[in-house]
């Protein structure tokens, strides 16, 4: 059963849905447009603004949908462009096994009207004669160009002059001693933090807020020198600033991140193809009211040495709008292409086009044994010395607490061993793993996902 441009035109609220769908239909929009093998269910996934995709879904026989985004009209602009795609091109939709998250919503929704009975008071035609964009006149580019230098310009002298404010600021800190900072900590970094902010420094104030719970985490014993290099990371951070401002990964280490659709646009962007696996995600909430959503990807046909193995989507939400639903869950494996954020050593990324994985191989990646199962971190910090943390995987080992009752993991072999960040489930120790994969900060292993002869296990985080 397909669908036409007119119950497209009558399903849609209003005309501005339309023209707003019309700005959604370019194909690198959609990583995933998928149709059941019986015609009558499509859905996709729309890159928003946040790292995960929203989810889109459509029943083709009253036009009805849901959509993960926020809006308050129905249906939405994304479920309008994924069925007027359709209508114009069924073509990359491809046949594909109705995932979960459509049968759940198929298991709550009740059919009511056709959608097709209303009017939106417009046409596709309009919709896309607003959206097209006017003749360019030399003169207002050319002042929108000089307007952008400007701000450039002015951004650029008020965020050194907030670094050298922060120069200072490390300064007293070392000053006045490491246990009067340690003692102080949090007022001083959200003080600091706040300036950075107003001086256009939002990345390095972010980071500075989040000092405090990052030097919580180690043990007391160790926080003297776990604050010495937080601000070691941070001088070496401003001074790489300052020789290299136009650096894409120094600039989103002290600003703020490139947007996804110029990532989308750049056609030097990295895109690296393969079948991808979801290990699983980390969920924090900043001193900032914001939720940090990272979802660690791996790709299994990589070697232990490509820079391109491992990939991290990043969300920022605030927590008030509680969590938010992920394109990918734990184990999840696609076929398809990450695009990468540019960087010497990239990680961030964004999803590209892909399709699931029908037959997802449950076994763990080949796991080559390293003589230095850290070298990955140590190649991490020879290009960005401030880095907080690097994805590792540890070769076959098992878990275990010390003398102490602190959790460790070891290496089946003896030759590793490595610190946990936190207490595993107590069923876990002892148990053989083929392989963990994790992230390592410099003082503790956080895994993530572990592969056993019993199976797959996420860790949660």
């Amino acid at each position: 059963m397909g669908v036409t441009r007119a119950q497209v035109e009558a399903a849609a609220p209003d005309q501005a849905a339309l023209k707003a769908a019309g700005g959604l239909l370019k194909p690198a929009k959609w990583p995933l447009r998928a149709i059941d093998s019986a015609g009558m269910l499509v859905w996709g996934e729309c890159q928003g603004s946040g790292a995960n995709p929203y989810r889109v879904m459509a029943d083709l026989s009253d036009l009805g949908s849901k959509c993960t985004c926020p809006s308050r009209k129905f249906p939405c602009k994304h479920a309008l462009a994924l069925l007027w795609m359709l209508a114009d091109d069924a073509g990359p939709f491809k046949a594909a096994p109705i995932p979960e998250w459509v049968t759940d919503w198929l298991g709550r929704r009740r059919k009511g009207a056709p959608a097709v009975a209303k009017s939106s008071g417009g046409s596709i035609d309009d919709a896309l004669t607003e959206a097209d964009p006017a003749l360019p006149d030399p003169k207002a580019e050319a002042r929108r160009a000089a307007a952008a230098e400007r701000r450039t310009t002015d951004t650029r002298a008020a965020i050194l002059d907030a670094t050298r404010e922060l120069d200072s600021w490390i300064e007293d800190q070392l000053r006045t001693g490491i246990s009067a900072f340690l003692g102080d900590h949090q007022a001083r970094c959200r003080r600091i933090a706040a300036r950075l902010v107003d001086g256009k420094a939002a990345g390095l104030a972010s980071r500075i807020d989040e000092m405090p719970s990052r030097l919580m985490t180690l043990r007391a014993t160790e926080q003297p020198e776990g604050a010495i290099v937080e601000l070691a990371k941070l001088a070496l951070l401003v001074r790489a600033w300052r020789s290299r401002p136009d650096a894409p990964g120094i600039v989103r280490e002290v600003t703020t991140a490139e947007t996804r659709e110029a990532l989308l646009q750049d056609a030097n962007a990295t895109r690296v193809k393969g079948v991808w696996e979801a290990l699983g995600d980390r969920i924090t909430t900043r001193r900032d009211g914001l939720v940090s959503h990272a979802t660690w990807l791996f790709r299994r046909s990589a070697g232990a040495t490509d820079p391109h193995r491992f990939a991290v989507l990043l969300d920022y939400y605030p927590a008030s709008a509680g969590r938010r639903s992920t394109a990918l869950g734990a184990g999840d494996q696609f076929d398809g292409e990450v695009i990468f954020y540019p960087d010497a050593r990239p990680l961030r990324a964004i999803l590209g086009e892909r399709q699931p994985v029908t037959s997802a191989a449950l076994v763990p990646p080949d796991i080559a044994p390293a003589p230095d199962i850290l070298a990955g971190w140590r190649d991490r910090l020879a290009v960005a010395p401030w880095a907080l943390e690097h994805p590792v995987f540890l070769p076959p080992g098992r878990l275990a607490t010390d003398a102490s009752g602190h959790p460790w993991w070891r290496a089946d072999s003896g030759d590793h061993a490595l610190p946990l960040a936190e207490a595993p489930d107590e069923h876990l120790y002892g148990f053989s793993f083929a392989a963990l994969a994790g992230v390592w900060n410099g003082w503790r292993f956080d895994p993530i996902a572990g592969w056993s002869d019993w199976g797959r296990v996420t860790f949660n985080g």
